[in-house]
């Protein structure tokens, strides 16, 4: 996987490691889309491919589909149905897993997340994925890139009933998990989400600058952010060869 230009002439400092204090930390919450993963697979899909696939199947304009699904996509922003794939097959009247897998190729990861996955296990860390994507959008993630020896859980806000958005997903994961507030880091690349955690109590947070590599930089409201996953790891956690490159290789992008 090729990093993306902005990326390539980062300069990571002594300072940059101090971002999180990591003796202070023994739970890792990490988001998948956006965060770990590059935001463009799934940005495209529900703004161009689903809209031009729908307009295919009504035999209408692209324009015409967006001016019709864009309202529709609004109206369940924020709530389980949005992220739920089963729902929008109902809705659209289309194969929404096959779609995905059509274009899968674009799945990748943001600049050096495998490293920083890597680095977390290095250290010791507790490291759980949790995700407002459907299990079967998870699914298909993990059939694409090898992540998911590095977590100790993978959750889904379907496993629970509630998005991240609502207080009920934290009270569940802290039950489920025997979740400590205050030792817990969790990265996610959206500010309603970390919204959402800081009002639960969740101590360490951190945004994602560039969630997708096409678009500019997101205004993440006073949260500080990381832009490159380099910045929280410090020179002796990683080395390349520990990463195996016959994983590396089966990654790569076409």
């Amino acid at each position: 996987m090729i990093a993306h230009p902005r990326y390539r002439n980062l300069a990571i400092t002594e300072e940059s490691f101090q971002m999180i204090n990591w003796n202070a930390i023994n739970t890792v919450l990490l988001d998948m889309d956006g965060t770990l993963l590059d935001l463009h697979f799934d940005n495209y899909f529900w703004q161009e491919y689903v809209p031009q696939k729908y307009a295919e199947r009504h035999s209408i304009t692209v324009m015409q589909s967006k001016n019709e699904l864009e309202p529709r996509f609004a109206q369940q922003e924020g709530r389980l149905q949005w992220y739920c794939l089963d729902f929008w097959e109902k809705e659209l009247n289309l194969d929404i897993v096959a779609l995905k897998n059509e274009i899968n190729h674009l799945i990748s990861f943001r600049p050096n997340a495998r490293e920083f996955l890597h680095s977390l296990k290095e250290r010791g860390k507790q490291v759980i994925m949790i995700t407002n994507a459907h299990p079967n959008s998870l699914s298909i993630k993990l059939e694409r890139l090898s992540m998911a020896h590095y977590f100790d859980r993978l959750i889904s806000s379907h496993d629970y009933g509630y998005p991240k958005e609502s207080q009920a997903f934290w009270q569940n994961l802290e039950v489920d998990i025997s979740l400590d507030k205050e030792k817990a880091l969790f990265i996610d690349d959206s500010v309603r989400i970390l919204n959402s955690a800081r009002t639960y109590g969740i101590r360490h947070l951190l945004a994602v600058r560039y969630p997708d590599s096409k678009k500019g930089a997101w205004d993440t409201q006073g949260y500080e952010a990381v832009e490159d996953f380099r910045e929280l790891i410090t020179p002796a956690t990683i080395s390349p060869e520990k990463i195996a490159p016959e994983k590396i290789a089966s990654e790569k992008t076409v």
